[in-house]
């Protein structure tokens, strides 16, 4: 007698079919629950509770996330998102993450932070966009970044990882240990933690103490 193949495991098959020119790339996912469609055009599978996607370096978590396109380009997470890019060690967390596979970006939006461990920067704000090609991440709204002595706040910045720069417009301020400095737009050197500044400039600093 033929024991015919239970119903989620043929509808799997059916999901990863169309992806196996993806496998190589190193595509995987779990969860407690799936649902979906490969119908041309709507391609589309669901996962919730504990999902998970692993996309290349890429580490997705969250309560649901939509996998979308012909070969699952488009990332959907939201409820709890945490994520990893495991070859740079920067971590994402966020009320809801979209990640494009093929142009390599994630946007977080809601309450997010950004933290690179490798350069020991951590950033929030109400929407990040991070570029992995150009390692670029932009963040608008309640814009926090902090790096050991220097505190950052302002309404738009732009991370450069590569360069450790850091670009501030939006009522930016830097608090470097005692130190203020404010101004319409700065520019900060993470590394050095040189400071730039440009446009109704003004700052206060602290004598040290003898």
């Amino acid at each position: 007698m033929k024991i015919p193949a239970p119903s989620y495991f043929v509808s799997l098959l059916l999901f990863l079919i169309p992806a196996l020119p993806l496998l190589g790339e190193n595509f995987s996912f779990k969860a407690d629950h799936m649902s979906g469609s490969r119908a041309s055009g709507r391609e589309m599978l669901v996962l919730s509770g504990h999902a998970e996607v692993h996309s290349d370096n890429l580490l997705l978590k969250a309560d649901r996330i939509e996998i979308q396109g012909k070969n699952n380009e488009f990332i959907d997470c939201a409820g709890n998102v945490w994520g990893r890019d495991e070859e740079k060690d920067i971590i994402f967390q966020s009320d809801r993450l979209r990640y494009d596979r093929t142009l390599k970006i994630a946007r977080l939006e809601g309450n997010s932070t950004l933290e690179d461990r490798q350069n020991e920067v951590v950033a929030k704000g109400r929407f990040i966009e991070y570029n992995d090609k150009t390692e670029t991440a932009v963040f608008q709204a309640a814009v926090r970044l902090f790096k050991e002595s220097i505190v950052c706040r302002a309404e738009y910045a732009v991370y450069r990882r590569d360069a450790q720069t850091l670009e501030l417009s939006g009522f930016p301020v830097v608090f470097k240990k005692e130190d203020q400095f404010r101004a319409e737009r700065i520019r900060v050197d993470l590394d050095t933690e040189d400071v730039s500044m440009e446009g109704d400039v003004s700052g206060l600093i602290k004598d040290e103490k003898k």
